[in-house]
């Protein structure tokens, strides 16, 4: 957040997951790019938010 204090209003990442009444599930989350391209910190500082989407995958199996 030192490098773009902005991105407290996304921080800590969250995943949004809900069922809907059909029985099916769904997962939402803002992707890294996206939180990048928002908030203008350095590329090199998106593997640290990276997680966020390898356990959207892991959940999603």
């Amino acid at each position: 957040m030192l490098a773009a204090p902005s991105a407290a209003i996304d921080l800590p990442l969250k995943i949004l997951v809900r069922q809907a009444g059909n029985g099916k599930v769904w997962m939402a989350y803002n992707c890294t790019a996206y939180l990048q391209q928002r908030h203008g910190f350095p590329l090199e500082l998106t593997p640290n938010i990276a997680a966020v989407e390898a356990m959207a995958a892991k959940a999603g199996e």
